[in-house]
Parts: structure tokens; sequence; C-alpha cells
């Protein structure tokens, strides 16, 4: 049972927060180093390239765990790490393939664990975070920030699982013709992923 604060012992309460640096803490600010943030859209936008971008932003101050559920470690994952410009020398950005619900709990569980953990995608992890097991995640671990990717249908995040993050997020990331849109309990923007790239799409877009 949750227990009752007064005003001044909840004015009180510390919060940690994440340090982050140039077009990210113009958008982002200082966030709170816990929760769910989300990062949607349609497949071949960007999300990828952004997320591995992010990642690489807070893994300066976080250590951080980007699982590449959907692509895998494979030869086109390794190519976006390298398109975003991931730096060989950064020890504090670590990358796995899927691993199951029980297997990412192991890992969380352990001395020194991933502070940030990016699972790309919901899709994958449909099941894993089935009946129950999202809030569980949280409770679990009420000191990490989760980042998850999804795809877009009919306008809304993919999965009622994808859904549901949305409600919950404190950030929330639409990806659309490379450009990134950052809305929720920051002060918000948008990022061109890939300025040349982009400009053409919205460009074609104003067009039709």
């Amino acid at each position: 049972m949750a227990r009752t604060l007064s005003i001044s012992t909840m004015y009180s309460k510390k919060f940690t927060t994440i340090e982050l640096d140039g077009i990210f803490a113009e958008v982002f600010g200082k966030p709170e180093d816990a929760g769910a943030w989300l990062i949607w859209g349609a497949e071949k936008n960007g999300k990828t390239w952004f997320a591995l971008k992010l990642a690489a932003a807070l893994s300066l101050t976080k250590r951080t765990l980007y699982i590449s559920g959907e692509e895998g470690l494979g030869k086109d994952f390794v190519e976006a790490c390298k398109r975003a410009k991931l730096s060989t020398d950064n020890r504090n950005l670590q990358f796995s393939e899927y691993i199951d619900y029980a297997e990412l709990q192991n890992k969380l569980s352990k001395r020194r664990s991933p502070e940030v953990i990016f699972i790309d995608n919901v899709t994958v992890y449909k099941d894993d975070l089935a009946y129950g097991n999202l809030r569980k995640l949280f409770k679990e671990y009420p000191n990490k920030l989760f980042i998850f990717l999804a795809h877009e249908d009919r306008n809304e995040p993919y999965t009622s699982t994808a859904k549901l993050i949305k409600k919950l997020a404190k950030v929330i990331v639409y990806i659309v013709g490379l450009q990134a849109n950052i809305s929720g309990r920051v002060p918000g923007g948008n990022i061109i992923i890939d300025e040349e790239k982009a400009q053409l799409f919205h460009s074609t877009l104003i067009k039709e």
C-alpha cells in the first residue's frame, strides 16, 4: 500500500537527473533519470539512428545498454552505429541482441548494472512485457530509465503495450521524415536527424 506524504515531505524529496549537452540539453533539459520514455514512428524514418545518438549522449554520464531485439547485431545494425558515429572509445555504452525477460532481470539485478536501457523494439518484446510484466519492470527497478522503441500503425504506436507505454512515458519522441519531435515533461522541440534528407522529405510533403 502506498504511503501518504505531507506537502513539506514531498517538497523535500531529492531527485536525480541526467546532464545532457548541446541540442539534447535544449529539448530534454535535465530530465529525471528513471521511468519510461517512448521513441516511435513509421519504419525507415530514423528511429534507430536517433536512438543510437541519444544512447551515446546518455552514456556520457549513465551506464547504458542498447538491446537490438529486432535487428540483432548484424551488418545493418553495425552500419547504423557507424553512421551515428558512435565512438569505439565509449565503454559506457553496451549492446545486446534479444534477451528474454528473465535474462533482462538478471542483468539489471547485478552490481553496476545498466542505468539506462533501450529496448528496440516493443513488437519483439510484446510477449515479454505482457501480463503485467511492464509495470513489474518499473516497480522492480524504480531507479532505472527504460527507453522503448515502437513502430507506428494508424497514427498510433503499434501493439497495445506500446500504447500503454505512451500513456506512462515521461518523454515521447515521435519520429517522422527524419525529424524527431520531442514532447512530454521536458522543454520539447524538434531535432533534424539528417538535415539534407529531412528537408527533402518535408519539401516533398508540402508539394503534395
